[in-house]
């Protein structure tokens, strides 16, 4: 296929987490606010004024320091975050928010206050806690740390406008982008795709950590390039989702394409599903609780654990493996994460015997790189997914 007219320039911005459109929303006088995980809602930190970048640490190598602090049984997401802001890589953010989506991030980042690795004027530090049960005590509890981590740290410190007006201008732009972002992900759903699970994925990392109104002309323009666009007449030899945990490496969706299978949906931390489904507002009730509404019911994250939420999760892949063709699925984790790790275990075997999936379960590095090892896996599940289409019956790894 021709190349994406801005697929260079997008990759280029995921090569540092500080990059150019970061500081240029930075001299427009606007306060970056970081976070490390999902469960943040965007549009509460992408207020007038503000903007969201979520943490990554591109082209990791040693993380020594990083597990000195954190030991080396925390998943390696904490321990690379850890390392890249000690050497100060993350000393651009004017504020961090970290929820309690799991005990690792919470340890990473109360190690980056304590170790003052932010070291910056009215820079502070806020975290939150996150319902475990998705129900109107949840919600209740939701919009109360919403409230008092979020919006009232961000006016008291840089004087941004928390109003109900500001959040739904700020829900409006949240969802100029997901509406891009998934009618780009639709494309995928063709036999034939005009889009490469690569290039999607570059697309979503871009718009998770950088200021929207800056990228929002350029995603606009992949749109409309992609409606015209011829696809390969080669097909891959299989399709695949890709389900798990944090997924922020690019080398990673690069790996599995590599070796012949099409990622054509991405049910992972840092994905389109349902990470840019749009937020429909009413004028009945507030912004915020409409929104922390919005986050909870759709959030696919191993954190909530009321049994509907549970059951839900492994409807949910079932359903978009079938609405984007999938042949099979991949089951990721990060070495050592918890909550993703149980949930790999049961989420795997129910997808292989109670809606008949072939299904890959992988435990993998922050940075995969090029791994001879995850490839000869991957490359056989593929060759195993086209014998179960040969024979009519069911593969699993």
């Amino acid at each position: 296929m021709k190349d994406l007219k801005h697929l260079y320039y997008f990759e280029n911005l995921l090569n540092e987490a500080n990059n150019e459109l970061v500081r240029q929303a930075q001299a427009e006088g606007k306060k970056c606010v970081a976070t490390v995980c999902e469960n943040v809602p965007e549009p509460l930190i992408n207020l007038p004024g503000a903007f969201s970048v979520r943490l990554r640490a591109p082209r990791t190598g040693s993380m020594e320091v990083g597990t000195y602090y954190l030991t080396s049984f925390l998943c390696e997401y904490t321990r690379a975050l850890l390392e890249r802001a000690v050497e100060g890589g993350f000393n651009f953010a004017d504020c961090m928010i970290a929820p309690d989506g799991c005990s690792m991030l919470n340890r990473c980042v109360e190690n980056m206050e304590l170790l003052k690795t932010m070291d910056k004027e009215k820079f502070f530090f806020d975290y939150m806690e996150i319902p475990m049960k998705c129900d109107e005590n949840g919600l209740a509890l939701y919009v109360l740390q919403c409230k008092n981590h979020i919006l009232e740290p961000l006016h008291k410190n840089f004087g941004i406008d928390i109003s109900d007006e500001a959040i739904r201008k700020s829900v409006e732009e949240h969802n100029k982008i997901c509406r891009i972002i998934t009618e780009i992900g639709n494309f995928r759903k063709e036999l034939k795709p005009r889009i490469t699970g690569y290039e999607f994925h570059i697309i979503t990392l871009v718009s998770f950590v950088c200021p929207k109104h800056l990228i929002l002309d350029k995603l606009e323009e992949t749109l409309e390039e992609l409606k015209t666009r011829e696809p390969d007449a080669k097909e891959k030899r299989a399709r695949v989702v890709v389900v798990g945990s944090e997924i922020d490496d690019v080398d990673m969706i690069k790996l599995i394409e590599d070796s012949d299978a099409y990622v054509c949906a991405d049910r992972f931390c840092y994905g389109s599903l349902p990470g840019r489904v749009p937020i429909e507002l009413n004028d009945k009730e507030d912004a915020l609780t409409q929104v922390c509404r919005h986050y909870m019911t759709h959030s696919q994250c191993p954190r909530y654990m009321n049994q509907d939420k549970i059951q839900d999760r492994r409807k949910y892949v079932a359903e978009i493996a079938k609405e984007y063709k999938a042949d099979g699925i991949i089951y990721e984790q990060m070495k050592f994460c918890d909550p993703w790790a149980y949930e790999r275990m049961v989420g795997s075997t129910v997808l292989h015997n109670d809606f008949s999936y072939p299904v890959l379960t992988i435990d993998r590095p922050y940075a995969v790189g090029n791994s001879g090892q995850l490839r000869t896996r991957v490359q056989a599940f593929v060759e195993s997914m086209e014998i179960k289409k040969i024979q009519g019956g069911a593969a699993n790894e």
